[in-house]
């Protein structure tokens, strides 16, 4: 159930994209004296904005009602990993109880998707690579890839705290979670809102993958290939006054790939020869 759950979510996450990315559709917003106005759709436009949204839902909720009948058979309670924290939403809860936790928990999990996917594309917003590539990262973020870079990196502590905080207070009150005093729940949103950040080691090493690759091999002067090696350089700046090049090699990508992945897992398990906690340490030693 765990990857039917995933691909749904991607399902969900694809139509949330063509929701956002739809009103960008140069056939929609016509205007008679520029070329594309001219230009006619071959077939009639059968979806709207909001029948993109109405399938999302559909989907949330449908999908809540298969976890119920299939779950109550087999046992299975649906995991939601934060990775500081895994929460539970059993299934073995009597008459509308079961019902009322899957639709929570489809809701979360589509919601835990759809954070991840923004969250990884605010490190490539701050680093803005060229046009048109950027496109891609500009479209789903809207307005806020024109923000300052300071509000940009501040977002994913802001808005996590603030979702946790009050996701926690709604999931105490139906005892999927242990109740908590208003001051341990500010802290675990903090901690959850930081473990936020380790999530940045996924595209910013793809970057620096995809910019490997390309210094060796050949993939023509696609506009992407571009970004890549823009976005990267951009990323491998303060590697610049260290000589990493030897001969023809340069080892910047690689050294900057090992530093991300070093920060990432010392962010979360800390150091334990010097009694460094790491994020999910200092969350288990919340007082309740």
């Amino acid at each position: 159930m765990g990857y039917v759950d995933f691909i749904l979510n991607l399902a969900g996450l694809l139509l949330w994209l063509n929701w956002r990315s739809n009103r960008f559709d140069p056939l929609v917003k016509r205007t008679p004296a520029t070329l594309m106005g001219t230009l006619r759709p071959a077939a009639p436009k059968r979806l709207r904005r909001w029948h993109l949204l109405a399938l999302l839902a559909v989907l949330l909720l449908v999908r809540a009602v298969v976890y119920r009948v299939i779950g109550s058979q087999t046992n299975w309670s649906g995991e939601l990993n934060l990775g500081c924290v895994v929460v539970w939403f059993s299934n073995n809860v009597p008459r509308w109880g079961g019902l009322c936790h899957m639709l929570l928990f489809s809701l979360f999990s589509f919601g835990l998707t759809l954070g991840i996917f923004y969250v990884c594309l605010l490190p490539l917003s701050l680093l803005a690579g060229p046009p048109p590539t950027h496109g891609l990262v500009k479209i789903p973020l809207g307005r806020i890839d024109d923000w300052p870079p300071w509000v940009k990196t501040l977002l994913p502590l802001l808005v996590t705290s603030m979702l946790w905080a009050l996701s926690s207070w709604l999931l105490g009150r139906l005892q999927i979670l242990p109740r908590v005093s208003p001051a341990c729940r500010f802290e675990q949103s903090l901690v959850l809102a930081a473990s936020s950040y380790v999530l940045w080691q996924y595209p910013l090493s793809a970057i620096l993958v995809l910019h490997l690759l390309n210094s060796y091999i050949y993939f023509g002067k696609h506009p992407f290939w571009h970004y890549v090696s823009v976005t990267a350089q951009t990323l491998l700046r303060p590697l610049k006054k260290i000589p990493l090049r030897l001969g023809r090699v340069d080892f910047a990508p690689l050294v900057g790939m090992i530093l991300i992945f070093l920060a990432a897992f010392i962010a979360e398990n800390g150091i334990k020869r010097i009694k460094l906690p790491g994020l999910i340490e200092i969350y288990g030693q919340l007082p309740f």
